[in-house]
């Protein structure tokens, strides 16, 4: 790790206050999506769509996805800042060509309202979570728990699909409808905890730096999530 993170004091660190801190979780956030959504349209028309629709690439990727996050997660204090932040955009990317299949799937008209219906949802619980008094530390355990249980509940109904196929419309609109209230609330708890990194880690400029990557991550994935599970209730598929 750069020494010259360890140099600096907490009154010269670059993210100064707890707003200039959060600002700036946000402003990683949101380039990633633009980076995200860019490498979506893009990859859509592109000969790369052809190869992603066409063989194994889109599950190599997801793999790829998946370990980025566990790299990210794990070793966060032991990663360089600016590799945490490659990581972080290099997500984005893959994340970004994985999800011009869903793109292809339906209208531009309504990934653009659910663009801007999951920005509303989004918006009220980040600001709930940076302006409530009340401590949400102790959603963590109950969402993760809320989160494994849609999983598993997700793989019973595509069994259900087989065996039911005309309950599975509802099923999945249910599904849906809990799964969006699940990641709003992560929203908020997510918020909230970059008072907590801000709090913990002090003057120490370097875990500070990874500790917003971290958080515009879960926030990312935050709204990546919502705008899923909107878009899925719009449900208007392309033909």
């Amino acid at each position: 790790m750069d020494e010259k993170y360890y140099t600096i004091s907490y009154a010269e660190s670059p993210f100064g206050t707890l707003n200039q801190y959060m600002t700036r979780t946000f402003v990683w956030m949101f380039a990633g999506l633009l980076v995200t959504f860019a490498v979506g349209i893009g990859t859509l028309y592109s000969p790369l769509a052809y190869l992603l629709f066409n063989s194994g690439l889109y599950l190599i990727l997801c793999i790829a996805e998946l370990a980025m996050v566990v790299v990210l997660s794990a070793r966060i204090d032991k990663l360089r800042p600016s590799t945490a932040t490659s990581l972080f955009f290099g997500y984005a990317v893959l994340n970004g060509i994985n999800l011009s299949i869903v793109f292809a799937a339906y209208a531009f008209s309504t990934l653009v309202l659910a663009f801007l219906v999951g920005a509303l949802y989004f918006g009220i619980m980040a600001l709930y979570g940076a302006r409530t008094q009340r401590d949400l530390s102790s959603w963590g355990t109950l969402l993760s728990g809320a989160l494994i249980t849609l999983i598993v509940v997700g793989l019973l109904g595509g069994l259900l699909m087989f065996f039911i196929p005309g309950a599975f419309s509802t099923f999945d609109l249910i599904l849906c409808a809990v799964s969006l209230v699940v990641f709003m609330a992560f929203t908020a708890y997510d918020v909230q905890k970059l008072k907590y990194y801000y709090s913990y880690f002090g003057g120490d400029a370097a875990m500070l730096h990874k500790s917003s990557i971290i958080g515009a991550l879960s926030l990312y994935l935050d709204y990546i999530n919502i705008f899923l599970y909107v878009l899925r209730i719009l449900g208007r598929h392309r033909d």
